[in-house]
């Protein structure tokens, strides 16, 4: 998933960008208000990490201008403002959910993951014939056997399985993994869809691909 995260601390942000990125999501980080209100409106995001104490614009305002120009990415605020007037003049500016400093990496990645879900329509788990993705856990098994993936082949496997059945554009698929500081080509993706392929056939599913146009993952037992 290709998450933004807005925050002015500079050791702060790069722990929490290297923790999604581990997480398997694509990462875009930006320092100030003004950034992130252009970058969300120039870009397209699963997720918006929001911090509020932000220079130029405030995390509020960006949270106000999303909204009013209907702009529906989830959004999860990380503030040092814990007072319950603070958290709730958040959350009615359009946050999603609010995270009080200090916090530890392993709420923020539940609660990322849970947003996330949320915005998929609440599926905690995809299946796909033998194959099954427990989206909370990012796990993946085959009749119930582990399945050895990366973070990124996961982030993969989940965008083609959303879609079983139709094809999913290879630039969707970069923008899973990618981000601004590693900007993925068709080759990368190319060369993680030959590791899932070699994976995934002892398990009966295909990916093929569709020239020119992406990938499809393809229905077991059905040519």
């Amino acid at each position: 998933m290709r998450v933004l995260l807005v925050e002015d601390d500079e050791a702060l942000r790069d722990t929490l960008s290297q923790a999604l990125r581990q997480a398997g999501h694509g990462v875009d980080q930006v320092a100030d208000g003004r950034a992130a209100d252009n970058a969300l409106v120039t870009g397209t995001y699963d997720l918006a990490v929001l911090d509020l104490g932000l220079p130029h614009v405030d995390g509020i305002e960006v949270l106000r201008r999303m909204r009013e120009r209907q702009d529906r990415t989830p959004v999860l605020v990380l503030s040092a403002r814990d007072g319950i007037d603070e958290r709730v003049l958040g959350l009615r500016a359009g946050a999603d959910d609010y995270l009080t400093k200090p916090f530890a990496l392993r709420e923020l990645e539940a609660r990322v993951d849970a947003l996330i879900r949320r915005a998929a329509g609440g599926l905690a788990r995809l299946v796909h014939g033998p194959l099954e993705v427990d989206l909370a856990e990012r796990t993946a098994t085959v009749d119930g056997k582990p399945l050895d993936l990366t973070a990124r082949e996961m982030a993969i496997l989940e965008a083609l399985m959303k879609r079983a059945g139709q094809v999913v554009i290879k630039t969707r698929l970069a923008q899973q993994i990618g981000d601004w500081a590693s900007e993925v080509g068709s080759n990368t993706i190319e060369v993680y869809i030959h590791r899932l392929r070699k994976k995934l056939k002892p398990c009966g599913v295909g990916i093929r691909t569709i020239h020119g146009l992406g990938y499809l993952l393809e229905t077991p037992g059905v040519d």
